[in-house]
């Protein structure tokens, strides 16, 4: 009968490599225990004896505890304390291990050693005193209750989990329940997976095979009997199963070629294992002298051109099949089939990964044979070039040592690589493979295109380029003014300019007032930059300028501007000064020539009546804010037609008041018919003069004082008041009065101003 064949596990169905008998194996020792459990109570004695297959053991025994050396060499050891326990004589390898448990609990499991596969099990719940009932688990799960402690495990296998047991006893205070520790039984393999063998491994078309299937049981068991069987592919030979490790089978055939395996199984069939699956070729008649060729003949191949492979063979009869392979690949290149003594191969556009050893096979179902093996190598092209540039740091500086790496991905060695800079070449360098180095320093010249080239002489190959711009540091910056000196006026729109004549830009340029910000201005082509200031007199100082594109600052050398200008004091200055200077002289003539002198000025209206020059406002004209005259020089008006009346200017100081009177007109009081009457008029009417009240400035304010182009008309307006002639000598009184210094000086500055009242009143 055919038997029913589960492949239970992949690598138990197929296999194309012929297994081999295990021969010279050393066979291991085993160990006997007595009494037989592996787990004991604490103080229990076991006593363990060392066997081999040639028992009983000669020579020397080696114990082992945990792996230690016991210093024992008798064929029997007492042992007392937990752990593993194996032996070895002369004559075998090393026993299994067998873990030993001495336990101080008050109920125990035991299970007995050796336990083979297939084997009945009896577990014993052994406890320190008598109990009433025992239950036993398996994996955590009751399987059995008993009233006695022994329970018996049928056919067990080498995975049959985990056991502990309970077991209820009575005392004083009722039944009591224990629990054992869990228990794995140490389950050896009966016997080995057989071996499938074949004599003669490559039969020849017409003659006899036999078939072995090669297994061994262990000294304890082998009274056990096995049985085997033999198949080729799914197929049962010969008569099925027999007692018989062997099978004759006395021709084989080209169509008996295929996969054969065996199986070996106790008579009692718990315990069945299966061979590996060996291919088994009946040769017909081999071919020989299997040879491999190659074209180009050198096997001397650029990148991308073809390959031809021939393979051929010197006998064979029948069909052959020849199949082409590379060294370190599983899948064959190709194969084909035919009643011939030579096929081709060809591999189109060879890669890189196609260099290697080449052999073919022929085989006429008898086996294949292989050629022997020939070297085909590859000359492959560089590839593009990569280019790289490392510096030091992020911004690229002149100084900094430039690093040019050039690279090509691909190509056989050796590789001439080349640096251009802007086309022309800055050096060359050959590797074996890998990438190239070219160093150098920088300077402002080196900014540009750079490239680089790879040649093996299969072809150039240009990298794309790279653009680097160095980066110069600017040099120390030179500041100008416009217009050009050393001296300007309040209210100048001057134009401060700061360049430096080197350095990569985007520049930033500050200018700097007493080392005081005036204003920053990026310029980012070069050139440099200017900045305007209308100028005020704090500005006199030195001025300077920075320049800086990110490399640091450069300071330029400082220059100095002095500014001078009228100030809201000015006129005020100036009139008392030729006042004081005309005074002086007219204090030199007689006393009839001044009155008259003053007489003759009263009716033309050309001077006051203080003696002061008088301005026209037609010639009195505020200085211009960009001219380079003499501020402190006073300008003099012609006097005017004797018949023309004339604004007058005239100012009066009172000295210590902080208001200074100035004389504007003085006006005849007429009426219609006042042409036709003049004398009338003089006689009856007194003159109208008006003063203008000044805000006085003090010369010690001067050198703070701001002049404002755009404030000009607004402070003259602030600081002007008209004032009637009658209220000046009363106003001026009290203002004088209100002074905390009193005394002389009060009384000298108001007569001061009455006599000057008093004057024009009497020649008017």
């Amino acid at each position: 009968m055919r038997p029913v064949v589960m492949c239970q596990h992949q690598w138990y169905c197929y296999s194309e490599v012929t297994p081999v008998a295990l021969v010279g194996v050393t066979p291991k020792a085993f160990l006997l225990l007595n009494p037989p459990w592996s787990t004991n109570f604490k103080n229990d004695r076991v006593t363990l004896t060392c066997r081999d297959s040639l028992s009983p053991a000669q020579g020397d025994i080696s114990w082992y505890h945990d792996d230690h050396l016991l210093d024992n060499k008798s064929e029997e050891i007492q042992i007392h304390k937990t752990g593993y326990y194996k032996c070895k004589t002369r004559r075998s390898s090393p026993s299994d291990p067998v873990h030993m448990d001495f336990l101080s609990d008050r109920l125990i499991i035991q299970a007995p050693h050796p336990v083979f596969e297939g084997d009945d099990v009896v577990l014993r719940c052994q406890g320190k005193e008598a109990t009433i009932e025992t239950v036993l688990y398996k994996n955590k799960k009751e399987i059995r209750k008993s009233y006695i402690s022994n329970f018996t495990l049928n056919s067990v296998s080498r995975d049959n989990g985990k056991y502990h047991c309970t077991a209820s006893r009575k005392n004083l205070w009722g039944i009591k329940r224990d629990i054992s520790k869990p228990l794995t039984i140490q389950v050896q393999e009966l016997f080995p997976p057989p071996v499938l063998t074949a004599r003669p491994s490559q039969p020849i078309e017409g003659r006899p095979v036999t078939l072995k299937c090669e297994t061994w049981l262990p000294p304890q068991r082998s009274y056990i009997q096995l049985q085997f069987c033999f198949f080729r592919e799914e197929q049962a030979l010969g008569s099925g199963w027999s007692s018989s490790p062997e099978l004759n089978l006395p021709t084989m055939w080209s169509e008996d070629s295929g996969s054969y395996w065996c199986q070996a199984e106790t008579v009692t069939h718990h315990v069945r294992k299966r061979s590996l699956r060996s291919q088994i070729h009946v040769q017909r008649v081999p071919v020989s002298d299997v040879n491999l060729e190659i074209r180009p003949p050198e096997g001397q191949l650029i990148e991308g051109e073809n390959l031809l492979l021939i393979c051929s063979v010197a006998k064979g009869t029948g069909t052959v099949t020849f199949s082409w392979h590379r060294e370190g690949t599983v899948r064959s290149l190709g194969t084909k089939t035919q009643r011939s003594l030579s096929a081709e191969l060809q591999i189109l556009t060879v890669k890189e990964h196609d260099a290697g050893r080449y052999y073919c096979a022929a085989d006429n179902i008898h086996g294949p044979i292989l050629s022997k093996l020939i070297k085909v190598t590859l000359r492959i092209p560089v590839s593009r070039p990569v280019l790289t540039l490392r510096a030091p740091g992020a911004q690229i500086v002149v100084g900094d040592v430039m690093e040019l790496h050039c690279e090509a991905w691909r190509g056989s060695p050796l590789i001439l690589y080349q640096f251009y800079h802007d086309g022309v070449s800055l050096g060359s360098s050959s590797v074996p493979s890998g990438r190239a180095f070219f160093k150098f320093s920088l300077t402002a010249e080196h900014s540009g295109n750079y490239s680089c080239e790879a040649d093996n002489g299969l072809g150039v190959q240009i990298s794309d380029r790279v653009t680097l711009s160095v980066t110069v540091p600017v040099s120390h910056p030179v500041f100008t003014f416009h217009p050009a000196g050393a001296q300007a006026m309040v209210g100048d729109v001057l134009e401060l300019r700061c360049e430096a004549q080197r350095g990569s830009p985007p520049i930033l340029y500050s200018f700097y007032h007493k080392n005081v910000t005036l204003g920053s201005i990026s310029d980012p082509f070069g050139g440099g930059a200017s900045f305007n200031l209308t100028l005020m007199a704090e500005h006199s100082g030195n001025f300077s300028c920075g320049a800086d594109n990110g490399l640091g600052v450069q300071r330029s050398e400082m220059v100095t501007l002095s500014v001078t200008g009228p100030s809201s004091n000015k006129i005020t200055l100036i009139t008392k000064g030729v006042t004081a200077g005309l005074l002086s002289i007219l204090g030199l003539a007689a006393t009839a020539a001044l009155v008259c002198y003053f007489r003759t000025q009263r009716n033309s209206g050309g001077l006051s009546t203080t003696g002061t020059p008088s301005y026209s406002p037609k010639e009195f004209k505020e200085p211009s804010r960009t001219s380079h005259t003499d501020p402190q020089e006073p300008t003099y008006s012609e006097p005017p037609d004797p018949m023309e009346q004339q604004p007058v200017y005239s100012n009066v100081d009172l000295g210590e008041s902080n208001l200074v009177y100035s004389q504007i007109c003085s006006i005849q009081d007429t009426k219609e018919n006042s042409a036709n009457s003049p004398k009338k008029h003089w006689e009856d009417k007194e003159p109208v003069v008006i003063y203008s009240e000044l805000k006085k400035a003090h010369l010690d304010d001067s050198a703070g004082l701001v002049i404002n182009q755009d404030r000009d008309l607004e402070d003259a307006a602030e600081n002007y008041e008209n004032v009637p002639e009658e209220r000046l000598c009363e106003d001026t009184a009290r203002q004088i009065s209100a002074k905390p210094e009193g005394g002389r000086k009060r009384g000298l500055a108001r007569n001061q101003l009455c006599q000057h009242l008093d004057l024009g009143l009497l020649e008017l």
